[in-house]
């Protein structure tokens, strides 16, 4: 189903030049309201009355999430502080947050954008919608549940929980038509079915909407497979403004962009120039309709590219294929966003300022799982297995506190950090 049929099947022309009207306006009101942009235009001798199409973009400067934990917490929103109603974060290269600022409007266009998500996987008004993700200050959950509000589907906030036979339970008692979850914690919920010895015909699931972390075709067809759903994905980024940004139809051949929210680029990482039509690249946005908290070229580190032809679900907007890969060291875990310089300052405050690490991560019966390595010199060993336990246990309760999230912890040897593989900081094996 196409909700918003008016942008979604706009003829190109009229889209582009409605993304020009809604460039020019965001940049003169990010001039007026944003003191970073406004300098950063300044020191790049910018005259935004130059920009005269969106072709003309590539001389305004991109900005970084560095530049957004810098400004932390309210230097980048453009609206007084009594016009956001909502803060939500996102977490920074060193793990300082990133605070983003929604106006009243902000939140009914975003429902509006996650609606149009959902009915592009088949979900209508006539949904129970069990939303798995988790509740806080990230974003997934409240759009997600936004969206399907706005759709009029009927909305089960289970949240994401350790409990997988409790989320089935509700499942099956509330006749749940649609999960929408992170697609490794989808696994846990198929695992676990299993376990009780429940038959996924036995509950009333049909489509499964998954994103938050990276997965593949075969994660997609597994998920299929033990939970007789559809599966689909969705992408989104906290800063952005979280789910909303683009999502699969039921053709699954890309996911579909809301381009009359947001301008897309694909750039070259290295050269930050534009890339040849279809070659893969950095994923670069600039947000047309944010009132609260707009981005100029804002650079995500996730790589990917746009599909080239139509779509024969009658979309016109632009497609981009699944994320594949990031730019820099951030890796996505149930989730959660974290960065290896997080490990390490963990590791400090846990007492092991100088020991090296590796981060391996696996998938282990549908749930994904974070191993740390940690170098242990000799004279830190202990034949006293109560105290090496006492101290596994600090880093564990350490990253909970940092980071949300318990670990795996391995005591290793430095060497063994040192050998072949001591170029990887992280080994992803899922």
């Amino acid at each position: 189903m196409i909700y918003n049929r008016e942008y979604e099947t706009m003829p190109r022309d009229d889209l582009e030049q409605l993304q020009t009207e809604r460039l020019q306006s965001t940049l003169n009101r990010v001039c007026r309201n944003v003191a970073f942009y406004k300098s950063r235009f300044d020191e790049n001798k910018i005259d935004i009355e130059k920009i005269k199409s969106i072709k003309d973009m590539g001389i305004l400067p991109f900005t970084t999430k560095d530049d957004l934990r810098k400004s932390y917490p309210y230097n980048m929103f453009a609206v007084p502080l009594r016009d956001i109603i909502r803060i939500h974060s996102s977490t920074g290269r060193t793990g300082k947050p990133i605070a983003v600022g929604y106006t009243v409007n902000d939140i009914q266009r975003w429902s509006e954008r996650v609606a149009r998500v959902l009915a592009a996987v088949g979900i209508t008004e006539n949904d129970f919608v069990q939303i798995a993700f988790n509740y806080s200050m990230f974003t997934g959950a409240f759009g997600i549940h936004y969206g399907a509000e706005k759709l009029g589907a009927s909305v089960i906030p289970s949240s994401s929980t350790s409990n997988i036979g409790d989320q089935i339970l509700i499942m099956k008692d509330y006749k749940t038509s649609v999960l929408l979850s992170t697609p490794s914690y989808a696994l846990s919920i198929a695992s676990k079915l299993a376990e009780m010895k429940i038959h996924p015909d036995e509950l009333n699931l049909k489509i499964g909407l998954f994103g938050a972390e990276p997965w593949s075709e075969k994660i997609r067809a597994k998920i299929e497979e033990k939970l007789h759903l559809s599966a689909y994905n969705a992408y989104g980024i906290n800063e952005l403004v979280g789910p909303g940004t683009a999502g699969e139809c039921e053709q699954k051949n890309g996911l579909h962009l809301c381009e009359d929210h947001f301008i897309a680029e694909i750039i070259n990482p290295q050269t930050l120039g534009p890339v040849k039509p279809g070659e893969e690249g950095e994923l670069v946005f600039t947000t047309l309709t944010r009132e609260g908290f707009p981005l100029i070229r804002y650079r995500t580190g996730d790589i990917s590219c746009f599909l080239e032809g139509t779509c024969p679900c009658g979309r016109t907007t632009l497609r981009m294929k699944r994320v594949s890969a990031r730019t820099d060291d951030m890796i996505v875990l149930r989730g959660v966003n974290i960065f290896p310089s997080q490990i390490g300052l963990a590791l400090k405050k846990a007492g092991l300022a100088e020991s090296d690490y590796r981060l391996v991560l696996e998938n282990e019966e549908g749930m994904d799982v974070l191993e740390i390595q940690v170098g242990i010199s000799e004279s830190l060993f202990n034949d006293e297995i109560k105290v090496m336990v006492s101290m596994k246990n600090r880093i564990i309760e350490q990253f909970k506190d940092d980071i949300g999230l318990s670990p795996k912890i391995s005591f290793v040897e430095p060497e063994t950090l040192r050998g072949k593989t001591s170029q990887k900081r992280v080994i992803d094996n899922r």
